[in-house]
């Protein structure tokens, strides 16, 4: 029963709100058994339901995580990072902060760029760069949406492993923007259509060949 927890867990975080059914289906388990499932998650304040209007007939009951329900994923020692942003910021003043998130920046670039390597097209680069930030804990990964001159890409992460320290310092954030842009390319337009610490549940980059 505690791996079809985990299961249910994984595809609210990584997949969104969802009703049990489509659960149930992505799970590879009976629907009375995801709803069991999920009343006993309830129960345990790490989802929550609520109906929804979805065209004609009854509303849909739609499952969610609750902020317990996020907070089981990993959040790499939230609090010994938060104390060295806030000690360094205090000690050494913003312009060592900013000095840190650089070092940190310049680190994950020489990272990415290796694992783009080789890769010609801009849909094998993005992957190759999810693929390297999902090692890193942020289940990132990559949508296509369209076709030809409307085709969008999305690197999409649905877990932020450092929220904590880039709601404390969100030059974090700003770096990550930056690093992006510069590992995919001037010819690459870029921008971040979903924010964590905007109050999404994720964060999404759309990505173009402009």
């Amino acid at each position: 029963m505690k791996g079809r927890a985990e299961q249910l867990l994984f595809q609210l975080k990584s997949r969104g709100p969802q009703p049990a059914a489509t659960l149930a289906a992505a799970c590879a388990i009976t629907p009375m058994g995801a709803h069991k499932q999920l009343q006993e998650l309830a129960l345990q304040g790490l989802v929550q339901a609520q109906d929804e209007a979805r065209g004609v007939g009854r509303p849909t009951r739609v499952w969610r995580l609750s902020e317990a329900g996020h907070a089981r994923f990993p959040d790499r020692h939230a609090d010994l990072a938060l104390a060295l942003i806030r000690h360094t910021a205090e000690l050494l003043g913003p312009a060592a902060l900013e000095q840190l998130i650089a070092a940190r920046e310049q680190a994950s670039e020489a990272t990415y760029l290796a694992r783009m390597a080789g890769k010609r097209s801009l849909l094998t680069r993005l992957q190759a760069l999810a693929a390297a930030r999902a090692e890193e804990g942020y289940m990132a990964r990559v949508e296509v949406q369209g076709r030809g001159a409307n085709q969008v890409l999305l690197l999409i992460e649905d877990h932020c492993p450092i929220c904590a320290a880039a709601r404390e310092c969100q030059g974090f954030c700003r770096s990550e923007l930056a690093l992006f842009q510069r590992c995919l390319g001037p010819q690459v337009a870029l921008r971040r259509s979903e924010h964590v610490l905007a109050g999404a549940r994720r964060c999404v980059y759309e990505v173009r060949a402009s």
